[in-house]
């Protein structure tokens, strides 16, 4: 095989690559629109709880020319090429969690990467908020990178004037949060997108349930958690697949408020915007119970 036709046939390979990327973001997004980001049921809901937090990301790879990107593909080992780092659970011998760039999108707000090294002693998470403050009992030993991640973005003031942009249903009864550019007015396509431009691994899956007053993460599939999460208000049936890490010990009457007040425009499985609006002003950390 000639140098030129090698050259050209890496770049099949890096468009194929890239298109694969593109359909499997696209097929994420649909499914956080359902429990994930804001991207789909039980990922848009897990939108809210998972759905949303498909973090968006640029298409415009997809779209170039195999022979546009021959000269760059060509000069890299293909083993090496489009390679995504992979996030690493809790090392008990090290205590430290392997947080990765997030390639899928920008950072709503650009803060940096979670320390490695994971600080088990928070164990109280408080959202203050224009309805009042919400108050969850975390477990840094059950969830430690989840934890670790919560206090890094709280001290950053990742969370400072976000709105929780998604209300579920009574068949998917969740209110989500964490995206930081989100509008939550109900006209925003965009609502459940953003993200803090790192992942992490999910945990405690085994045997997880998603009852009243069970704080979890959105995600857009394994490992891709970032920023979005969601408080379950009733008992939603979801499959074990987003990390619990928290239970509110305080303020689910205004979660139920919110609720009641319903969304601003249903979405066709009922979810959308609350028409209550919930403003996190702050969120705290503290290792007292």
């Amino acid at each position: 095989m000639s140098g030129k036709d090698r050259q050209k046939q890496l770049a099949r390979e890096h468009y194929e690559r890239q298109n694969q990327r593109r359909i499997e973001r696209e097929a994420r997004a649909k499914r956080n629109a359902i429990i994930g980001t804001s991207v789909g049921v039980v990922v848009v809901i897990g939108g809210v709880i998972a759905a949303t937090t498909l973090l968006g990301g640029s298409d415009s790879p997809a779209t170039a020319s195999p022979e546009a990107s021959a000269s760059s593909e060509a000069s890299a080992n293909p083993s090496e090429t489009d390679t995504a780092a992979k996030p690493t659970a809790f090392d008990p011998a090290s205590g430290t969690c392997g947080y990765v760039a997030d390639a899928d999108g920008s950072p709503a707000k650009k803060v940096g990467t979670p320390p490695a090294k994971v600080d088990t002693k928070p164990k109280t998470m408080t959202l203050k908020t224009n309805q009042g403050d919400i108050v969850i009992a975390v477990s840094a030993e059950k969830t430690p990178c989840t934890v670790n991640s919560f206090a890094f973005l709280a001290e950053k003031k990742f969370f400072d004037g976000s709105k929780c942009h998604r209300l579920g249903s009574d068949q998917f009864p969740v209110l989500q949060c964490g995206d930081p550019l989100a509008k939550a007015d109900g006209k925003n396509p965009t609502d459940g997108q953003g993200g803090p431009g790192y992942r992490f691994v999910n945990e405690n899956l085994e045997g997880a349930k998603y009852t009243r007053g069970v704080v979890a993460m959105a995600n857009s599939g394994p490992d891709t958690n970032g920023s979005q999460f969601f408080i379950v208000y009733g008992d939603a049936p979801l499959s074990p697949d987003y990390t619990p890490f928290g239970t509110v010990t305080k303020g689910m009457e205004i979660i139920d408020k919110v609720n009641k007040g319903g969304v601003i425009t249903p979405g066709g499985d009922g979810t959308g915007a609350p028409k209550e609006t919930v403003e996190i002003k702050n969120v705290t950390m503290s290792n007292k119970s």
